[in-house]
């Protein structure tokens, strides 16, 4: 493996995720460190959380709230928001963000109440 990796998001299928579609980046059982994903949150994000990743989100576009362990927070393009694990989270609203995780995003680390 080099020391670099290079993701073009415009060429990553999007998946379903409980905010809504995400295009993830990094994701390779050979780097357990970080993920970068680009994520369009839709109207029906869920809460959720999960035990061992922090995850970082930055809004790109759009604005709404982040509910944090069920306190609303108003956010705009520009806000970054540190989540640690075990915070109840979701995205209210519409927007497109950059979530990154870290460690690597692991889908059985995510969570519901």
């Amino acid at each position: 493996m080099e020391n670099y990796m290079i993701a073009r998001f415009d060429e990553i299928d999007a998946v379903k995720c409980p905010c809504g579609f995400s295009r993830r980046a990094f994701v390779d059982p050979e780097n357990p460190k970080a993920t970068m994903h680009v994520v369009d949150v839709q109207q029906d994000a869920r809460v959720h959380y999960h035990k061992k990743l922090t995850e970082i989100y930055f809004i790109l576009e759009g604005d709404g709230q982040m509910e944090l362990d069920g306190r609303r927070v108003p956010i705009k393009p520009f806000t970054a928001i540190f989540i640690k694990p075990g915070c109840r989270h979701r995205a209210v609203g519409r927007m497109k963000i950059v979530n990154v995780s870290i460690p690597a995003f692991d889908p059985e680390d995510e969570w519901f109440d």
